[in-house]
């Protein structure tokens, strides 16, 4: 049974123009096919049928359908209205639900729109804020490292000035020194110049302007007479003749004892003497080194004091031949004081004076 109601019409959610006329009271089922017009709708009016009676014809129109003669399927030509009747009702009641709900819901999606983007915002500003503060600090980092790194130079600046200004004053000392030290020297040289005999320097650049060996010559003799004839001259005369010819023709050689005898030489030297003999003085002394005159394979032991006159004199002509041969470049003056100084050791081991290691 159903219950006395009467629906209102509805419409299809598919298609607004299809609407559906529904009325039920006591068995009596009121129906509009679709695409009627208003004034149509408004002319069929509420007459009512049996379903035992056939319909009743119109004037003008058509004659109504029997409610049970056509299926709910096929009832309205939209898709969407293919559905039970009570389904029908539901899903348009649905339908409309939104357009009564409309505003509010359309409020509370703007207020969550607003709080979204509220919050959004917010979530940004932290971050902004996060990020500035980061930036601040490294920028405070960055401003320390800065200033240290200024302190760091301005120090360095001070040392590299307080060490020049040291070498500066170091520099300027020494030149003082020196300036001091080449008066003092320029002032020796002057007092020397009055002391030493003009003859001697006159002849010495004598011979520099054409340096020989030749003992004729009067540097070289002068030399000759007052330096190297005295300093050769030993007890054994003929040994010493032979000495002085080997040490002016520069074959002369100086050994040491420990060197005296190899393995390997197939002749033995001559040994004249021994080491307890000196072969040049004839006195009893130990000998350290010996001597060989030019190729012969004679070996003469000599005492330290021997030696040293032969040294002596082997460095003046070592010096001399040097000054021929061009290779001191020095001016006169200089190689002057240098021939003094060789005369001078000379002399002293002509007297006897001569280092311990000899």
């Amino acid at each position: 049974m159903m219950d006395n109601a009467t629906e209102e019409p509805r419409r299809c959610p598919a298609r607004g123009s299809c609407p559906v006329f529904l009325a039920m009271s006591s068995g009596v089922v009121r129906y509009a096919p679709s695409g009627l017009g208003p004034a149509l709708e408004g002319s069929l009016g509420e007459r009512p049928w049996s379903t035992d009676s056939p319909p009743q014809p119109d004037e003008g129109l058509p004659p109504p359908l029997a409610a049970n003669s056509i299926p709910w399927k096929s009832a309205g030509p939209c898709k969407g209205c293919r559905e039970a009747p009570g389904d029908l009702v539901d899903t348009c009641t649905r339908e409309e639900a939104p357009t009564e709900e409309g505003p509010a819901a359309a409020k509370l999606d703007m207020s969550r729109l607003r709080s979204s983007s509220m919050e959004i915002r917010e979530k940004g500003s932290e971050f902004l804020k996060e990020e500035l503060c980061k930036a601040q600090k490294e920028l405070r980092l960055k401003d320390e490292e800065c200033e240290r790194l200024s302190k760091v130079r301005e120090q360095l600046e001070r040392e590299l000035e307080e060490l020049t200004a040291s070498l500066f004053e170091e520099a300027h000392k020494m030149v003082r020194e020196a300036n001091m030290k080449q008066a003092a020297s320029e002032k020796q040289l002057k007092e020397a110049w009055g002391k030493v005999d003009t003859t001697l320097f006159a002849e010495f650049q004598a011979w520099r302007e054409s340096p020989t060996l030749d003992k004729s010559n009067p540097f070289l003799e002068r030399v000759y007479r007052e330096d190297v004839g005295p300093c050769l001259d030993f007890t054994m005369q003929e040994l010493s003749a032979l000495v002085r010819a080997a040490v002016e023709d520069n074959t002369l050689t100086i050994e040491p004892v420990a060197l005296r005898t190899l393995p390997a030489m197939s002749v033995a030297p001559v040994e004249c003497g021994s080491t307890n003999t000196c072969a040049l003085s004839g006195l009893a002394r130990t000998c350290h080194h010996r001597i060989r005159l030019g190729d012969s394979e004679s070996h003469y032991y000599i005492s330290p004091s021997s030696r040293a006159r032969i040294t002596a004199v082997c460095n003046f002509f070592t010096y001399i031949r040097y000054i021929q041969q061009g290779l001191v470049r020095q001016d006169a003056e200089p190689m002057f004081w240098e021939i003094a100084r060789l005369r001078k050791e000379m002399s002293l081991a002509k007297l006897g004076f001569f280092p311990q290691e000899a």
